[in-house]
Parts: structure tokens; sequence; C-alpha cells
């Protein structure tokens, strides 16, 4: 007779678990899609890409409506179930496959150098480890294979600054799912080995006024090729 395998102590946990912002984002970041424009950013983001592509941090799934035809599958990585369950939905009715997938920027649960493309979107802000996580991006991606990145981060000047790195150190994080609001993305991927590609700064909203998250930052990089 077969023995079963001994039961862990504990069930297993997402490894994010931040469910009254996620009910929160989902709300404001539906709304911000037509309101702040961000439905056009998303669209601007993933224009011409194709093949295989893996999003990181897919959150409640807006970016599936804009990714277009001449992608052939999409793996969206969410951590996080209530928004993960939101990102179902979405993937149900995006016009390119999209499976949504369990897991960790730090630990992609997926083979390398499998995808053509990385797309990160308003998620490096929140990873607990960026260096492994695009240590990660890197691993997952073919040689020459294309990051699109959406960020917000460091940004304003100096009194902005230090308004952000303040707010980091306190209660940011704790209110907002783990978000930082002082990080560089473009530092980040120029450190993890990436070579950077055209990028633009931009606030969210355009007009209004400038809060500690409006800085806001739009490229490409790629991982060199072999």
């Amino acid at each position: 007779m077969a023995l079963r395998p001994p039961r862990s102590r504990s069930a297993p946990r997402d490894a994010v678990h931040h469910p009254l912002f996620a009910r929160c984002y989902d709300r404001v970041s539906t709304a911000a899609e037509t309101r702040m424009g961000m439905g056009a950013v998303r669209e601007k983001l993933l224009v011409g890409l194709s093949g295989r592509v893996i999003e990181i941090g897919a959150g409640n799934g807006l970016n599936f409506a804009h990714y277009p035809g001449t992608v052939a599958e999409v793996v969206a990585i969410e951590p996080e179930r209530v928004l993960r369950r939101s990102a179902v939905e979405a993937a149900l009715r995006a016009e390119v496959p999209v499976d949504v997938v369990p897991g960790a920027a730090e630990a992609l649960p997926v083979k390398s150098e499998g995808f053509d493309a990385v797309v990160l979107s308003l998620v490096l802000c929140s990873v607990r480890d960026v260096p492994r996580a695009l240590a990660e991006v890197r691993r997952v991606l073919r040689p020459g294979g294309e990051v699109r990145f959406f960020e917000h981060g460091r940004g304003g000047g100096r009194v902005m600054g230090v308004t952000q790195r303040a707010l980091d150190r306190t209660v940011w994080p704790a209110l907002s799912g783990g978000c930082h609001l002082s990080r560089d993305p473009v530092a980040a991927l120029r450190e993890a080995g990436f070579e950077i590609g055209p990028y633009r700064r931009t606030l969210m909203p355009e007009k209004g006024p400038r809060l500690p998250a409006s800085y806001c930052v739009t490229g490409a990089a790629w991982r060199p090729g072999a």
C-alpha cells in the first residue's frame, strides 16, 4: 500500500497577502483607466509585442485588453489572491490567450529563457527584493528579448525626494500593499545588466497636483544577446 506524503503543518500561503489594499486598488485602478488616461498608457506600453510574453505582477489584469494579436501567449504572474481572481476574469475577456498563475517576482514558476518579452507594470515599487526579481526577469527572458516597463518612482526634485523617502520609511508601504515611492526603476534595470532603450518620464495624472506617486517612467530594455 502506498504511503501518503506527510501533510504540511500549515496551509500554503500566498506570496503576497494584502486583501484590503487589493480591493481598494481594484476599484481605483479601474476608474483611472479613463479618468487618468491609464488605458492609453497601457496601449502604448504593449504595442508591437509578439511571441510569448510573461507579465510579472499582473494585478487585476488591466493590461490584458491591450495586448496585440501578434502575441501568441501571455503568462501572467500575480501573487495576491484578490487581485488574481480579478485577473482571471479579465483573462477570459482578452483577445489573446492569457494564463494567470500564482507566484512571486523573486522566484518565477517558469522555465529559463522561455519568453520573448517581459512586461513590468507598476510592480517594481512593491517587490521585496528588486535585484533578485530582475535576476529572475533576466533568467526567463531569451537572449535579446525585450522588457517593457511602466513604473513609478523617484522624482520631483530634492524636496519631493525627501518626502518620498520619509514616506517609504514610515506609513506608505503598510498602507499601499508594500509599495515604495523612492525607487529608481531605470537604474535598477541597468544595474541588473539590461541594455536600456528609449524611455519617457511622465506625470500621472499629467494635469493636476504632483503627488509622491505621480512620477512615472515608460520604456524598453533588452537582455543582451548571446
